[in-house]
């Protein structure tokens, strides 16, 4: 009678609670694959979280729970519904009687985290768990629990906007086991399981997240989360921006821009980093046109390439950039071949009925962008931006929304970021890293964004950071030197994280970054092509001279390379991989990664290894480039351009490391005479960028050449390194 009673009981609190809080539970056919002996682990987002298992779990769960909490009054009415295991965490045989309960097939629900989240995601992962499932051979079932942390039971109060009843998620992924390789020592056992089960919760982070959608959708959402007045853009200018103002601006703008350009068309945006950019981006997109990001650095050569090779036929700037940038000469050259047309001009063409529609669009955003986007599958092109090809021609890099908000979960998965943090960002948004990391990231996460229009202003951006209290800064090695040089002790002390891309950390940017500010420096690796990032080390897992482990659902393998003793060049797969190449021998047409793994592996073209733990350190680039203050310079392009100088004479251009820039460009010549204002002046007049102009000289020098008549760049690379 007892048990029929609580089962009605059960039956009804899962029926109320389930109309409360919308719960969805997806995933039971894992937990009936999962077998008999089966350890549950689950993130803790809130008190929440042990009545959801209880109520829409089958059976009577067992809780393994801190004896002191065990002990609780609170917790007696919890005992008709599920069996609490009290484990004393100072006392080992706790953790061996958790073993012996389950060896007696049986299943335990355990947090590893052991306290409910202070920042909406994963907190330290406990070894623990991983070695009772271990030790206990047992099947680990991950649940994650999704929308809990959002009422008033969580640990989130000031940090995100909570309600009472927010729609509950709880997905039980498919079963893993926890092998640990065979003749390590006991404690090395402990800390792979540690280590495999902090990776299967990471894991479980990224897979249940919701990155099937478009970007402007997952912006709606966002608004929905964390506000509508919620702040999370600012620029110089300081007009700060809600989620309610960027999205009223994006159709009052899209619309104007929609008329610049058909639907489906790709449209050229050279703006800095500042709002409107922004604003620019989301609105082509709510228009159902594809921003296509100019690299204004590129020279006149190379944003023509791009425009060509994207089958841009309009362009919007703005001409207080071109004026402070100088680029009226690329400008120029552009309208040639493109419409240019002016944010000042379209901006003057809005009318007081154009932002009524705008603000009323706002209001039914979901509906309105379904409108004016029309069926767009999350698979369509979001944004393209370009990069140099092995001959320096652009290419279009086409990133789709789902590479985009992939690569922006991956991160969220394995970095704790949360809306009280604010970013300052310095990368420019024509490059992946500062478009997804730095503004993707925090425009989706409720986190004020600063966006700066240049990272060369070394004494200008500490300054910033300091004044707005900036908690996450991205940057490269030239630029976080540069900081460091001309930054107050105090400027950076609000600072939680700091990552670094692009180009490789010099020990003393490290050690002056650590001794002057306190903090360490968070290396990570990516590549356009993965919308950026592939890999980086987090404060839960960072290793010294590592870029960091590879971001989950990433599938590698390693190609050997003639040469190298120890790794191989890199090759990957995942979500976040581009949808493809546009080519400028073949304007417009997509052509899909593909590499010599298969269709849908991209080739890095670095040659790297992987340790046991997963850690990523690069040994080297295996193409021709050069990477100078983090952006790609082709050594083929730059050849050709001094080829055209001096065509009298054989030339080589290779790289060398240098303090500074990361690197820099050595040319080796056979004329006695080669003066590089000639060079500089001629790239000036033809707009190919300075970054292309070699600063080292080695002249009246005889070229190698192989057998086969080619230039022999390992024996240039030598005679380049024997004159540093």
């Amino acid at each position: 009678m007892k048990r029929a009673i609580i089962k009605l009981l059960k039956i009804f609190f899962r029926t109320l609670v389930g109309l409360l809080y919308r719960v969805e539970l997806k995933g039971m056919e894992n937990y009936h694959a999962a077998g008999e002996r089966v350890l549950i682990v689950a993130n803790h987002t809130s008190f929440l979280d042990a009545a959801l298992l209880t109520l829409f779990l089958p059976g009577k769960p067992t809780f393994a729970i801190n004896t002191e909490m065990a002990q609780r009054k609170i917790f007696r009415p919890f005992y008709a519904f599920a069996t609490l295991f009290p484990m004393d965490p100072t006392n080992p045989l706790s953790t061996k009687a958790l073993i012996k309960y389950l060896k007696g097939d049986r299943k335990a629900v355990i947090f590893p985290e052991g306290r409910i989240t202070t920042t909406g995601s994963l907190m330290k992962i406990y070894d623990g768990p991983g070695m009772v499932a271990e030790h206990a051979e047992s099947t680990i079932l991950p649940v994650r629990i999704d929308g809990a942390e959002r009422s008033p039971l969580s640990r989130l109060q000031g940090i995100v906007p909570l309600r009472w009843f927010p729609k509950v998620k709880i997905t039980i992924l498919p079963p893993q086991r926890i092998v640990p390789p065979e003749g390590i020592s006991r404690h090395e056992q402990r800390k792979y399981s540690g280590e495999r089960l902090h990776r299967i919760m990471v894991d479980m982070m990224f897979e249940t997240s919701d990155h099937h959608q478009t970007l402007f959708d997952a912006v709606i959402d966002a608004r929905k989360t964390f506000g509508r007045k919620t702040v999370v853009l600012d620029d110089i200018k300081r007009k700060p921006l809600s989620y309610d103002r960027l999205i009223t601006g994006a159709f009052v703008l899209g619309e104007k821009l929609a008329a610049l350009s058909h639907h489906g068309e790709r449209v050229g945006l050279l703006l800095p980093n500042a709002s409107a950019t922004v604003v620019s981006l989301l609105g082509l997109q709510a228009h159902g046109r594809t921003p296509a990001m100019l690299n204004f650095t590129a020279g006149l050569n190379g944003m023509r390439g791009a425009c060509e090779t994207a089958q841009i036929n309009t362009v919007i700037t703005s001409r207080s950039f071109i004026e402070k940038g100088k680029l009226e000469p690329v400008i120029e050259g552009l309208s040639e071949s493109v419409e240019i047309c002016y944010l000042e001009d379209i901006a003057e063409g809005i009318s007081l009925a154009d932002k009524l529609r705008g603000l009323l669009a706002s209001r039914f955003a979901r509906s309105s962008y379904r409108r004016r986007a029309g069926a767009v599958d999350p698979q369509d092109a979001a944004v393209v931006i370009f990069t140099s090809g092995s001959e320096g021609v652009p290419k279009g890099v086409v990133l789709s929304h789902l590479n985009l908000l992939a690569n922006y979960q991956q991160m969220r998965a394995s970095v704790p970021f949360n809306p009280t943090d604010s970013i300052i960002n310095v990368l420019p948004i024509f490059h992946s890293f500062g478009l997804t990391a730095a503004t993707i990231l925090p425009l989706l996460s409720g986190i004020k964004c600063f966006l700066y229009p240049s990272p060369l202003h070394y004494r200008i951006i500490p300054e910033i950071a300091y004044e707005i209290g900036a908690t996450v800064i991205f940057g490269t090695n030239t630029f976080l030197a540069g900081y460091a040089k001309h930054a107050h002790p105090y400027d950076f002390h609000k600072l939680r994280y700091v990552f670094a891309g692009a180009e490789k950390v010099h020990e003393q940017t490290r050690k002056v970054w650590m001794d002057k500010f306190g903090h360490r420096i968070l290396d990570g690796y990516g590549a356009s092509e993965t919308s950026p990032v592939l890999s980086f080390n987090t404060p839960m897992a960072c290793k010294l001279g590592s870029v960091g482990q590879l971001m989950p659902a990433i599938d590698y393998r390693l190609e050997p390379v003639e040469g190298v003793a120890e790794g191989g060049r890199l090759h990957v797969r995942g979500p976040n991989v581009m949808s493809g190449y546009l080519l400028h021998d073949n304007p417009g047409v997509l052509v899909p990664p593909q590499s010599s793994m298969g269709a849908g592996w991209y080739d890095t073209g670095d040659i790297v290894t992987v340790d046991d733990e997963g850690f990523v350190t690069i040994q080297g680039r295996a193409k021709r480039f050069a990477k100078i203050g983090g952006e790609m310079v082709s050594l083929a392009a730059v050849e050709e351009l001094v080829n055209r100088v001096w065509p009298d004479a054989l030339h080589a251009v290779v790289s060398v490391a240098d303090a500074q820039k990361g690197e820099q460009l050595v040319l080796i010549t056979e004329r006695k005479e080669s003066p590089r204002a000639e060079l500089l002046g001629y790239a000036r007049e033809t707009g190919v960028s300075e970054l292309s102009v070699p600063r080292h000289f080695i002249t009246d020098t005889a070229i190698p050449l192989l057998g086969t008549g080619k230039i022999d760049y390992p024996a240039a690379q030598r005679i380049a390194d024997a004159a540093q």
